[in-house]
């Protein structure tokens, strides 16, 4: 599959590949990967950096919003062959190694299959490495607070309840907001388009998840880059404040 790659503003690329998307930052002749889609998504990785006039050997580092499968899937891949660290929220790093996977079950999916969209992306999931064991051996909690010192200076910023460490990162410079699976404009088993949550099932802890959009309602922002669905430009505030809306 050919990477569908998005140039949002100057360094930042969102990357759409197989029902999931990734972020590429570039800054000078090195890159932040953010996300690295499932494990089938690792050609369409390594082309979206090649596409963007870098390779995996510029990352200088991945760091995850969460470590569900089709989110780390070429993380342990980049961390092996190539030395890049792989940055997680404290919380997450537990689930990044898989010391425990709170992932949606093959059991609470089957439930839900009677629901439009659910049965072609479980078959894509299943393909694409979905339920394939992919722990990264070394996940690291990100050092300190505030910016990172990696390209694009993303502001972590931790918004629980679609996992306990899922993380958002904040561009504040250049208003962007990449939300990961907390705050998302669409998916294959949803009928909405914009700004949602992603389905009850999905979530670890619902609750948890739409208390976390008071933290996206806190971040500045007229850009959302998210886990699922297109870019959705328009203010974040807003953004989060829709979800809540349809949540409810």
């Amino acid at each position: 599959m050919q990477a569908d790659i998005h140039q949002v503003a100057d360094g930042i690329h969102l990357v759409h590949g197989s029902n999931t998307n990734w972020v590429i930052l570039t800054e000078g002749d090195a890159v932040t990967l953010v996300d690295t889609g499932y494990p089938g998504d690792r050609e369409s990785v390594l082309a979206s950096l090649s596409a963007v006039g870098s390779s995996p050997e510029a990352v200088a580092a991945v760091l995850v919003t969460h470590a569900h499968n089709d989110h780390i899937g070429s993380a342990e891949y980049l961390s092996r062959t190539y030395g890049t660290p792989v940055y997680a929220h404290e919380a997450e790093v537990p689930h990044a190694r898989r010391d425990f996977l709170h992932q949606v079950t093959i059991g609470k999916v089957l439930q839900n299959a009677w629901r439009p969209g659910v049965v072609p992306w479980a078959v894509h999931a299943l393909r694409s490495g979905g339920t394939a064991h992919v722990p990264v051996t070394e996940p690291r909690p990100f050092p300190g607070g505030g910016a990172l010192d990696l390209p694009g200076h993303p502001v972590p910023v931790h918004t629980p309840g679609h996992t306990a460490g899922h993380c958002a990162f904040h561009l504040p410079d250049a208003g962007v907001v990449i939300s990961g699976d907390g705050l998302v404009s669409g998916h294959p088993t949803s009928r909405a388009s914009g700004p949602q949550l992603l389905p009850t099932m999905f979530h670890r802890d619902l609750p948890g998840a739409l208390s976390s959009l008071d933290a996206f309602e806190a971040l500045s922002g007229d850009v959302l880059l998210p886990g699922h669905g297109p870019v959705h430009r328009g203010s974040v505030r807003e953004a989060a404040q829709r979800a809540r809306e349809r949540a409810a």
